[in-house]
């Protein structure tokens, strides 16, 4: 109970602090932060599916489906935009859904290689169909969101409706975090066969995990696609995979603090490095020193850290 009510607090201060920071923040800040709160809820999204033991390299595509089919409804259905940005989110966990059953026919790295060859297969059409995904240069002139008249075309205004979806979607995770069936994901990941044993349906239970993951990550694609008007199949390649992986991986997955804590420090630092003239190639090289620290020094990532400082602490007094 007290776990859950420090979450909801950290929720809130997480939140309302991104609400108040455009008062402080020029439009190039700006337009970093609302990429960052679009990346905490696909990291999200991530850890949630990797509390079941399985990490996806298709992770990055899911969103790509939830962006091109909220672009392609909006630009061949004509629906409003705040109608196809669900709709994304729906696209990606019928995707999931349908490929469910042979992607947990296999587990830990296999899952991992078939999950890469899936979503490779997706982008490679996307980037071979001129239509109706636009090929290689992808879809232009994404139409942005609109409600009562009043159009969600500046950065700002973006940001704010970016800032209001983040906080629906990362507040359903948590709930869905602590839950049973959270719990279930958990119990799955450090044994599934006793969870098996006691009536859990590891399979029932990866699946849930997968397509809930997917609908959120679609959801953020289609953020995505609506914000920079543009999407091609270059956005959604194994290069930002891999930075999602090391996200996670770095800010921890015990709890969906981590998850966020990793994007907010890397994003911000890969950002800073551009902003100072890093050549670009230098940044996985970076990501990769900085991820065989964590390993090493931090385990379970940067969210332990203040555990490990009060660890300290106390066996420094106990000297």
């Amino acid at each position: 109970m007290r776990k859950g009510k420090g979450n909801l607090i950290g929720f809130a201060i997480l939140f309302g602090g991104l609400a108040a920071m455009p008062a402080a923040l020029g439009e190039y800040q700006l337009n970093i932060l609302l990429m960052i709160v679009i990346w905490i809820i696909v990291a999200v999204a991530y850890r949630l599916l990797a509390t079941t033991g399985e990490f996806s390299l298709g992770h990055v595509v899911v969103m790509g489906i939830g962006a091109y089919g909220s672009a392609m409804i909006s630009r061949y259905i004509g629906l409003p935009v705040w109608v196809c940005m669900p709709l994304g989110g729906l696209v990606a966990a019928g995707f999931a859904a349908l490929t469910a059953y042979p992607m947990f026919r296999m587990k830990g790295f296999y899952f991992l290689l078939g999950s890469f060859a899936l979503g490779e297969a997706v982008r490679l059409s996307w980037n071979r169909w001129k239509f109706p995904f636009g090929g290689p240069s992808g879809l232009w002139n994404i139409a942005p969101p609109s409600a009562g008249g009043f159009i969600f075309d500046t950065t700002i205004s973006y940001f704010y409706l970016t800032v209001g979806v983040a906080a629906v979607c990362v507040f359903v995770m948590l709930l869905i975090d602590q839950s049973r069936v959270g719990q279930n994901f958990k119990a799955i990941h450090w044994q599934d066969r006793l969870a098996e044993s006691l009536g859990i349906s590891v399979f029932r239970h990866k699946m849930t995990a997968y397509i809930t993951a997917s609908f959120f990550a679609g959801v953020a694609g289609a953020l995505l696609a609506h914000f920079m008007g543009a999407i091609s199949p270059g956005q959604f390649s194994l290069h930002y995979m891999l930075y999602v992986l090391v996200w996670v991986i770095v800010g921890g997955t015990n709890t969906f603090w981590g998850a966020i804590i990793g994007v907010l420090t890397l994003y911000s630092m890969q950002e800073g490095m551009r902003y100072y003239s890093v050549p670009s190639e230098y940044i996985p090289m970076i990501y990769g020193i900085i991820l065989i620290g964590i390993l090493f020094a931090l385990p379970d990532g940067l969210e332990s850290l203040p555990s490990r400082i009060r660890e300290f602490r106390r066996s420094r007094r106990g000297k």
